[in-house]
């Protein structure tokens, strides 16, 4: 399975670049004009990297990746810049950012970086969970991966964490909606029958005025 790369930048030209470059190498490669764009596309798919421009129009790439680690989201990232000021690198790193390359930059020089930022990654040994395999940004049952939206994976993964232990409603919408979503009580519900339709067999619980457990 190729990795997915989400690729956040505003100059057209680069962007195609860009994305030639990275399907050349396997790659798939989905782009993003600007930092409201790319909130939305992470809403409904994963993926292995995040590369992000600084400078982005309607969402700078730094409040972006803020807003994506807010909602748990680790997706490791890279930052393309032409800012050269410490200030503004510290801010990218400290809402956490794994990397930054400097424009213009080698091509080699990129896909080194990306192929050891996702090798660092994508060593962590699986998490096992009952019959549940978590590993590489995918969950398998029974040793088969399951298809899911990113949304049924962040909430997926959410019970996994937290198996045989009542979750709050407060804390599922906190954890899995971003602040630019709104998240509900009847959202969590048509994200849970749809994590039953993929998995019969599981038991999620709803725990009256608290809120749901995954039974395992």
């Amino acid at each position: 399975m190729s990795s997915k790369i989400l690729v956040v930048e505003d100059d057209t030209l680069l962007s195609q670049t860009l994305e030639d470059l990275l399907e050349e190498e396997g790659y798939e490669v989905t782009l993003a004009i600007n930092g409201e764009e790319a909130l939305e596309k992470t809403f409904n798919e994963r993926f292995s990297l995040y590369l992000l421009d600084i400078n982005l129009p309607l969402l700078d790439g730094v409040t972006l990746l803020k807003e994506l680690r807010g909602a748990q989201d680790t997706t490791p990232a890279i930052f393309l810049t032409s800012h050269k000021k410490e200030e503004k690198l510290k801010e990218g790193f400290l809402v956490g950012g794994d990397d930054y390359i400097t424009k213009p930059f080698e091509n080699e020089e990129l896909l080194l970086r990306i192929q050891a930022l996702l090798r660092r990654t994508q060593q962590k040994a699986p998490k096992q969970v009952g019959d549940f395999t978590i590993e590489n940004g995918e969950i398998l049952f029974r040793n088969e991966p399951l298809e899911l939206s990113k949304k049924e994976y962040d909430l997926l993964s959410l019970f996994l964490q937290n198996a045989n232990k009542a979750l709050p409603k407060e804390h599922i919408i906190e954890t899995i909606w971003n602040t630019s979503e709104s998240g509900s009580e009847g959202a969590i519900r048509v994200y849970i029958n749809r994590l039953k339709k993929h998995l019969p067999q599981i038991t999620i619980e709803n725990i009256r005025g608290i809120g749901y457990k995954l039974v395992l």
